[in-house]
This record gives structure tokens, sequence and C-alpha cells, in this order.
């Protein structure tokens, strides 16, 4: 009976387990979970603060999916370091773990960076986890006035989900428009507006030179009461760990399509990692949920004797403000689609034959479809393109690639 440990509890992690479970019906799993949580939806944690979803809601799986799975979790556990010789793991509390095959699926961390006087702040947060979560919701009332350090998604959606909850929230970053990784400024002009007219205050372009207990000095030289700070500057990949053990890592920790890292034995899955992009043929961090749940599949599948290829994944985001959605995937690179009215912009971005990404803001667009084709690298020439370009429709696909791609459908 082989062991399977896996360092970590999200998503990637969560797939992992089921992906092992597809291919070995008994080895025994050992989960370390430094949260104290079963797997949980990240994304939903702004919803819990705005009351759209609740604690037993915003679960991944069902109550039981351990039990079922067959699996051992340790929780408030964290993993110290991993000795790939031995194929041992040792934890914070001197305990060791044996493997035969372990995966590391710990994620992203919070990027914190250095402002003077930021130890003067009493009330400072991240909004990464639902611990976070809990901690901000105890720590604010209706006559909290809120600051957010940083305009990407981490920070607006916290936004969204505390406004009704305080006095005021206010989003500061250097960048001259929200989101400024995913939208360039016009599409991100759209989000904002539609924040700014639920009472969010944006302060772009700049930066907190200092903070002075609730005050923050800014480096235009104004400055800004608050109450309680958020820190949403970014993330990194977690890899440290990785590296310790002597993995190859770089942004995050490096694997091949199959997910092993550099050290035999040994896997890797999620936010923590460095993966093949299908749309730009290239190898980097590919953060989001869908790409979680398939790389932790074919780490645990492939841990467990199975040979499954992980080379589907793209960079893409979905998300969205008081009923204004954004959602984009690939790249933006070739030639490009557009089609924009005063409250929406669509893009199509084509190369070589082929869809390499799209932008939809406000537009209400079988979006599966264009992910579809860019994962797949569905040649342009073999649809009627001109159609797609229109809307995603399953109508530009010739009938015998309807049948067998959506089920009958022709």
């Amino acid at each position: 009976m082989k062991n399977y440990v896996i360092i970590g509890n999200g998503i990637a992690a969560a797939g992992c387990i089921e992906g092992i479970r597809s291919v070995d019906g008994e080895g025994k799993i050992t989960v370390v979970s430094g949260e104290k949580h079963p797997v949980y939806c990240r994304p939903l944690i702004s919803y819990y603060l705005e009351g759209r979803t609740d604690l037993e809601r915003i679960g991944y799986k069902a109550p039981d999916f351990y039990e079922r799975m067959g699996c051992k979790v340790l929780y408030g556990a964290k993993a110290i370091s991993i000795d790939s010789k031995k194929r041992k793991i040792t934890l914070d509390d001197g305990s060791t773990l044996s493997y035969d095959a372990a995966c590391i699926a710990t994620g992203s961390l919070p990027f914190l960076p250095g402002f003077e006087g930021l130890e003067t702040v009493p009330k400072k947060y991240s909004f990464m986890t639902l611990d976070d979560a809990l901690a901000l919701e105890k720590a604010v009332d209706k006559s909290s006035r809120v600051l957010i350090i940083g305009a990407g998604m981490i920070g607006l959606k916290c936004a969204e989900g505390i406004r009704d909850r305080v006095q005021s929230v206010t989003i500061c970053d250097l960048a001259d428009h929200l989101l400024p990784s995913v939208l360039d400024a016009e599409c991100a002009g759209l989000l904002q507006e539609r924040m700014e007219d639920n009472g969010i205050r944006f302060i772009m372009g700049d930066s907190v030179a200092e903070f002075q207990g609730t005050k923050a000095v800014l480096k235009s030289g104004g400055t800004l009461d608050f109450d309680v700070l958020v820190l949403a500057v970014g993330v990194r990949p977690d890899a440290a760990l990785a590296k310790e053990a002597g993995a190859k890592t770089d942004r995050g920790i490096i694997t091949d399509t199959h997910m092993k890292t550099s050290l035999p034995g040994l896997y890797a899955a999620g936010d923590c990692v460095e993966s093949y992009d299908a749309a730009t043929n290239s190898i980097k961090v590919l953060a989001n949920l869908p790409n979680a749940s398939m790389q932790g599949f074919a780490a645990g599948a492939n841990m467990a004797g199975g040979d499954v290829v992980c080379d589907k994944g793209i960079m893409m985001n979905s998300i969205g403000f008081y009923g204004l959605h954004a959602m984009t995937a690939g790249s933006y690179e070739g030639e490009v689609y557009e089609e924009k009215t005063e409250g929406s912009v669509k893009r199509l971005y084509y190369k070589d034959d082929l869809l390499k990404g799209f932008v939809l803001v406000g537009c209400c667009e079988r979006a599966g479809i264009y992910t579809s084709m860019i994962r797949e690298k569905t040649p342009l020439s073999s649809i009627d393109f001109d159609l797609m370009k229109k809307g995603a429709t399953t109508a530009a696909f010739p009938k015998e690639v309807r049948h067998r791609k959506f089920g009958g459908a022709v």
C-alpha cells in the first residue's frame, strides 16, 4: 500500500485527492492543512462578508468528502521541510511523515511591501483566506473607515464584500487603473465607474509614503484617515518549501505536464507552481481555480501510477462587481476583433489560425466556448469564425464536431 502526502488543503489538494483515488483506491492519503477548515472556495470569502453565502455553503466539497476518499487530514499543521532522498516530511510539531509520492499544493502568499510606519497601524489585515475574512468581519462596524491598498482582484472583491458593513471604503493603488494585470484603462474604467456608483472611492496613481497610526501619508502629499487597513497589494507563489528541498523554482515551483517537480516522487499543483500555458506555449504561473483543480487531479493520478497530461491550462479570470461582469482568458496577441457599446467591450484576439484570448466586459456571452477553443487550439479555419465573432455559438462548428463536443447538439 502506497503512502501519499499532500501539503496544502485548497482546490489543488482536493483535485489531487480525487486524482489519486481515480487510480488507487487503497493507498493511504494524509493531507497537511495549515488552515483549520475543510477545503473551501476562496473566491467566495467576499460573498460571505456580503451576506450572499454562509460558512456551510462556502465549502468546496461535501462534508463527507475526506471520509469518502479515505483521507486523514492534519488540521493546523505545517510542513517545514522535505527530505526528498529519504522521502520524509517534517512538520512544525517535530513529527515526520514518510511518503512514496507527495504533492506540494501550498498556494500563494500575500505580498506585504515594507511601508514605513506599518507597525504603528493597530488594525491591519490581509484578505486571502477564510480566517482573514472572519477577522475582518470582527474588526469592522458601521462606523469603520476602511482603507484598502491594492486595486487588484483581492482588493476589489474585499471592497465589495464589506461596503455595506462599514461607513466608507477607499482603495489606493499606484497604477493608473484598476486590475492593471488583466484589463486596459478603458475596460477597467467601466468597472471602476460601477463601483464608484456604489459608494467605493478610488485614489489611483498614488501610494502610501508612510503610516502614522490610523493616518496614511500619500506620496502626492495628501493624507487619509482610516480605522481599518487591508493590504491587498498582490500575491506570490508559496514555493519556499520546494526550493529549500532542492526542487527547481523560479517565480513558482517548476513542473512538467505531468505536474512532476525536478525531485523524484515529488509533485506540485495550484497557485504555487509554474506550468504549461496552452495559449502562449510557455511556462508560467497560472493562478486560478480551474487550473488548480486540473493540475491537482493530474498530479494525484500520476502519483498513483497513472498517465494524465495537464496541458490545457491558460490564464483566465472571471470577476464581477454589482452586476457588471468581466471575463478574460488567454493572451492578448495578434489581430483583434472588437465590439463596443456604452457599457460593454468585447475583444477576441487571434493569430496563426488560433483564438489566443478574449476580453468580455458587460457582455452576455457563452465564454466557455471561447475558452475551450483556446485550450483545445481549435483551428479557426475549421469553424465559421465570422459567425463566432458575433457571438459564442455551437452553430459555428461543423455538424460532426457539434455532435462530438456538445452532446449531439446539431
